[in-house]
Order: C-alpha cells, then sequence, then structure tokens
C-alpha cells in the first residue's frame, strides 16, 4: 500500500487501547474459553471497535482475529489482523503489561503494525519504507553487540521447557548480561524501541506476532523463527536488535543439537 496508513493504524489502536482501559483493574469477570484461555468484555469490546472501524475505512478488506475470527469480503488482497487484547492473563491480574495489536498484510506480505500499552500510554507503530515510530518519534533498536551484554526477555520461561525448547532457553539465557519475563507483546516493543535486546517466544499464534514482524524490522532489528526463517507461520518467534540475531540462532540451533 502506497498510501501512509500510520496515522490510522495509530488511532486505531489508540482507541480500541482507550476501552480496554475502563475495564482495567476493575472487579472484571473473567470467562474461560474452549482452550481454556481467559476472554472478558474489554476484549470483545475491543475487537468489535477494531473491526467497525477498519470495515468503515477499508470496507473490502479481510478482517482476522483472536476473538471472532475471519470476515470481510477480501476483495483487495488486504487482511488485517487484530488483537484486540494481548496478555490477558496479565491484564485480569491489574498489570499494565497488556496490549492491543494491528497488522496489515498485503499479498501475503506484513507491511505494517501496530502496538499500544494502553496503561502505559505507550504506541508503537511502523510501515515499510516508513520507519517505526514511538509516541510519534522515530525509535530503533539498541546497538548491543554480544549476548554477554544483552537484555534478554521471554513471556513465561516455563512455555521453553513444555513446547520443547527448554536447552535452548538455558543455552541462550545461560549468555545473557540479564533476563527477565517483561514478555507477550511488551517484550517487543522493549526490543523496538532499545530498551532490551531480544525477546523470544517458544509458542504464538499469528496475532500474537503479526504486527512485531514489520515492527522490529523498520526499527532496525530483524525477527525470524528459531531457524532463522523470516516468517510469522511458524508458530515461534525470535526478535532482536539485529546484531545480536546470528549469535543468538548459533546457541539455540546448537542446543537444539545438543544430546539431552
Amino acid at each position: 500500500m502506497e498510501e501512509n496508513v500510520i496515522p490510522f493504524l495509530t488511532a486505531l489502536v489508540r482507541g480500541a487501547g482507550e476501552i480496554t482501559l475502563r475495564y482495567f483493574q476493575t472487579a472484571l469477570e473473567v470467562e474461560r474459553k474452549g482452550d481454556a484461555t481467559p476472554v472478558t468484555a474489554a476484549d470483545r469490546e475491543s475487537e468489535q471497535f477494531l473491526r467497525r472501524e477498519i470495515t468503515r475505512v477499508f470496507p473490502e478488506d479481510e478482517i482476522v482475529g483472536e476473538e471472532y475470527g475471519s470476515s470481510g469480503v477480501g476483495k483487495t488482497g488486504r487482511r488485517w489482523i487484530v488483537d484486540p487484547l494481548d496478555a490477558t492473563k496479565t491484564f485480569v491480574h491489574g498489570v499494565p503489561f497488556y496490549g492491543v495489536l494491528v497488522a496489515l498484510e498485503e499479498q501475503g506480505e506484513l507491511t505494517a503494525g501496530a502496538v499500544a500499552i494502553p496503561a502505559l500510554q505507550e504506541i508503537v507503530v511502523a510501515q515499510r519504507g516508513r520507519g517505526c515510530w514511538w509516541n510519534g518519534r522515530r525509535c530503533k533498536v539498541s546497538t548491543t553487540s554480544t549476548l554477554n551484554d544483552a537484555l534478554v526477555l521471554t513471556t513465561d520461561i516455563s512455555n521453553s521447557y513444555r513446547y520443547g525448547k527448554g536447552k535452548e532457553w538455558e543455552a541462550l539465557s545461560g549468555r545473557a548480561r540479564m533476563v527477565r519475563t517483561w514478555g507477550d507483546c511488551y517484550g517487543y516493543v522493549l526490543v523496538a524501541t532499545g530498551r532490551a535486546d531480544v525477546m523470544v517466544d517458544p509458542i504464538v499464534e499469528l496475532w500474537d506476532i503479526a504486527p512485531m514482524k514489520p515492527i522490529i524490522e523498520e526499527a532496525g532489528g530483524r525477527f525470524t523463527d528459531y531457524s532463522g526463517m523470516s516468517t510469522v507461520q511458524s508458530r515461534c518467534a525470535i526478535a532482536s536488535n539485529g546484531v545480536l540475531h546470528d549469535e543468538i540462532l548459533t546457541v539455540v540451533s546448537q542446543a537444539h543439537g545438543r544430546i539431552a
């Protein structure tokens, strides 16, 4: 898309984020979906807003979201991928590290993405060829050049063991200067804005990471799966400042091949 969608994406995630804040740190009813993950009225109202606004501006585009699946006529080759409230578990505990995520995919390529962290009043948005922007100012990844000096993030350490990447996590975290679980969408925001160096996710869904690829890349970093493929389809992800990425992949690959 030649059109600059950064203003639209910014307004979109800001509006949805304001909806979530109405429910944040309140006595909110939490339901369980079929996969036992939590869902709230905030999730649903946020996604309804996102779908309504996207359809209003781009009525012939397809939309896919976490709560309501796929909709839209899809005549244009454009698809909007939305996560109305990433890190719902964090949200219902009253912790501010949750977000609203939107990505634009054109002809199968992710070309733009936005993340709002409403409770922290942060928005990061990027479009291919137009850079990455953090609250209206250009942002970029860190310049950390070795894992020994790196801050490495993940969402839940136990997930690495649960999904067969425990050896990889031990090797990577063992090389890092510092490890924290400032994860989910906030981990990628920290990498894109140069406040952390690496974010790893052993298990993710498409809507969890679709915006992260264009955001990280436009900030000057690198986004791949654990094998080094530049994709969001593998249900795992590594985002880094780029400088560290080859070292990360070597560490992960060697650990994967190690005999337990």
